[in-house]
């Protein structure tokens, strides 16, 4: 009797659990809807995020979803991290350099004028203590939200001017599109600076709204069509060497999720950097040529002169923001300490460029 009972028990429990299994399947399941700052045609600036959810997809056997929604059709992009905090969506993919108004030091985490290349901002996010300040800086300016870095792309061009710039003057008294604490920069050398969302930009270039503009890699500023507007293509993008591209997860959202859709999404958003890094370097060459040989454009250099001049009054504006914000001052003095010990390496095993 006592071995029936023993059997039956045990049989109980078999089937409880077969029964239980669909509802913890389907509690398990999680579905991220994730409007987007960028264009998924923009390819290395909005191209990465649905191959992010792909792979979600596929690695976590269909339980783990993210549902893309173009930019302005669920939030606008300048206001995801509100909504990803509030909770009325539950993910967003952007750029903290978008934030700049709200929390100063967020444009550290998304380009630095004269600041690391892509592998060096990787190493100091990952490796460095970039990831700690990352998240910290969310939670300190009071945001319910989880942050990953989910891509990254090279240097950008230094911006599309309709005629050549060839000292500080030309610049004074421009209208133009700057993005980030590159825009503080020309500021402060006379340019009156707005930062758009992509889309606006080409309207207000044809309009007469801004004179010139910067926005991204010369490939992805194709697809936008400057070219057709303005012909002179400025380099080096001496305010972003490498920009960083961010999955924003309402913390609670995070909070609640299994560990093993945790290590999926923070994996898929670690390959995510490489594979849009390569993206954008691949593609960018054809599009330097086909802008000179089919659409007029004057692909110019900055002068030495120039460049110093953007980097001194870089520095002032560094020193101006970090005295008005602690936080500010924190992040880019770790940023820069790393940067000094990178510099060593860097310095001895990397070739001189030419």
């Amino acid at each position: 009797m006592k071995k029936t009972l023993t059997g039956m028990a045990i049989a109980a429990v078999v089937a409880a659990t077969v029964a239980a299994a669909p509802a913890a399947q389907a509690a398990d399941k999680l579905l991220l809807k994730t409007p987007i700052a960028f264009s998924s045609s923009l390819p290395g600036l909005g191209s990465p995020i649905p191959r992010v959810a792909e792979q979600l997809e596929l690695m976590s056997g269909k339980t783990l979803k993210m549902k893309i929604y173009e930019p302005g059709k669920l939030v606008p992009a300048f206001e995801i991290l509100d909504a990803v905090s509030s909770g009325k969506i539950n993910s967003g993919y952007t750029t903290a350099g978008y934030w700049a108004g709200k929390i100063p030091a967020a444009p550290l985490f998304s380009a630095v004028p004269f600041g690391p290349e892509a592998g060096e901002y990787m190493a100091w996010m990952y490796y460095g203590n970039g990831m700690t300040l990352y998240q910290e800086m969310y939670d300190q300016a009071g945001y319910n939200v989880k942050v990953l870095p989910c891509a990254v792309i090279a240097p950008e061009t230094s911006g599309w001017f309709a005629n050549e710039i060839n000292s500080p003057e030309d610049l004074d008294g421009l209208k133009m599109r700057f993005f980030g604490l590159g825009g503080k920069v020309m500021q402060k050398l006379g340019v009156a600076t707005s930062l758009l969302p992509g889309g606006e930009i080409f309207p207000a270039l044809e309009k007469g709204a801004i004179d010139a503009t910067e926005f991204s890699m010369p490939a992805i500023d194709a697809r936008l069509g400057f070219h057709k507007l303005v012909k002179y293509n400025y380099f080096p993008g001496w305010h972003q060497q490498a920009t960083v591209f961010e999955l924003l997860i309402n913390k609670d959202v995070w909070n609640d999720a299994s560990d093993q859709h945790k290590a999926i999404i923070e994996n898929a958003c670690k390959a995510s950097m490489a594979d849009s890094f390569a993206e954008g370097e691949a593609i960018q060459h054809a599009a330097l040529i086909d802008n000179v040989e089919n659409n007029g454009v004057h692909i110019k250099q900055w002068s030495d002169e120039m460049l110093e001049i953007f980097e001194t009054t870089w520095n002032e504006v560094a020193e101006e923001e970090a005295a008005n914000n602690e936080f500010f001052a924190t992040v880019l003095a770790d940023l820069n300490d790393f940067r000094d010990g990178y510099k060593v390496w860097k310095e001895n095993a990397f070739l001189p460029r030419k």
